[in-house]
C-alpha cells in the first residue's frame, strides 16, 4: 500500500475523533445521573449500554440456515448454497447480505435510539453482533464503507449513525474504514412510507464516487455498512456506484432486516 492510498485510508478526521470523546465523557456524566438502563425496556443494569437478559433473549436473531446472497433465513435446512427464489429472479448488484436481527419492534427500538436519539453508546454493542453476523466478511475484507448522508442532512442529524457503526467494526476488526468512499451528492426523501419503486426512483443517481474513493476501492473487497435492509435502494444504488468505480466484491451488512412485505 503506497502513502497515497494509505492517506486515502484515514479513518477519521481529527474532529470526529474530538467530537467522540466528548461524546464519550459526556456519557459517563450522564450515567451517573442517569443509570445505564435496557434499550428495550428500561429496566437498570449494572453498567454500560446494552439489553437485559429478557430483551436480549427476544432479539430475532437471523441464523443459518439463510439465503447466501440475500441472508432471507430458511424455516429449514435445504444444504449449503442454497439461494431464495427472489435472489434468483431477481439477482442484486452486491455479492452478499448479511444482517443481525429481522427488523421487529426491539430491533426497531435499537436502531430509532442510535439514529434519531443520538444514542451513540449503543454502536459497540449493535457492531458487535455485526461483526459476529458478517460470517466473516469484515475479517476479509479490504475496506469498510458506510452508507452516507446528504451533508444538510448530517448537519441537522450532528452524526451518521452507519459512519458511526463502521468505525466500530474497523475497531473491532482492524480493517481500515473510509468515511468518505461515497458523497450523497443529491438530497433526497426519507424512504420511511415509501413503496419499492419509489424508493428506487427516489436514490437513482444520488451517490458519486470520491477521488479517494476512486483510488481505494479499485479492485478491493468492500463491507458496505447501514443500520437497516428493507428493500435495499438505498444501499442498492450505493453498490452500482462502487461497481461502476471497480470495487470487486460488497457484502451489505446492516444491524436489521425486513423481510419482504408491508413495510
Amino acid at each position: 500500500m503506497d502513502d497515497i492510498e494509505a492517506a486515502a485510508l484515514s479513518t477519521v478526521p481529527f474532529r470526529h475523533g474530538l467530537a467522540r470523546r466528548l461524546r464519550g465523557l459526556a456519557g459517563a456524566a450522564l450515567d451517573l445521573v442517569y443509570p445505564p438502563a435496557c434499550s428495550g425496556c428500561g429496566v437498570l443494569l449494572g453498567s454500560g449500554a446494552g439489553l437485559c437478559p429478557a430483551c436480549w433473549s427476544t432479539l430475532a436473531f437471523i441464523e443459518r440456515p439463510y439465503c447466501e446472497v440475500l441472508g432471507t433465513p430458511f424455516s429449514h435446512d435445504l444444504g449449503p448454497g442454497i439461494l431464495s427464489a427472489d435472489a434468483i429472479a431477481n439477482p442484486p448488484p452486491f455479492d452478499r447480505l448479511r444482517s443481525v436481527a429481522l427488523y421487529d419492534d426491539l430491533a426497531r427500538n435499537l436502531v430509532h435510539a442510535l439514529k434519531y436519539r443520538d444514542r451513540t453508546d449503543l454502536a459497540p454493542m449493535m457492531a458487535g453482533w455485526m461483526l459476529r453476523a458478517g460470517d466473516g466478511a469484515v475479517e476479509a475484507a479490504d475496506l469498510i464503507v458506510p452508507v452516507p448522508l446528504h451533508r444538510l442532512r448530517l448537519l441537522w442529524r450532528k452524526f451518521n449513525q452507519s459512519a458511526e457503526l463502521s468505525r466500530t467494526l474497523g475497531a473491532l476488526s482492524g480493517r481500515p474504514v473510509l468515511i468518505d468512499a461515497v458523497r450523497r451528492t443529491r438530497r433526497t426523501r426519507r424512504q420511511i412510507g415509501l413503496g419499492p419503486r419509489a424508493r428506487e426512483e427516489n436514490v437513482r443517481g444520488a451517490f458519486s464516487i470520491t477521488p479517494a474513493g476512486r483510488e481505494a476501492l479499485f479492485g478491493r473487497r468492500v463491507v458496505l455498512v447501514d443500520d437497516v435492509y428493507t428493500t435495499g435502494a438505498t444501499v442498492t444504488a450505493v453498490t452500482r456506484a462502487m461497481k461502476r468505480a471497480g470495487a470487486a466484491d460488497i457484502t451489505v451488512l446492516t444491524f436489521a432486516r425486513a423481510l419482504p412485505g408491508p413495510i
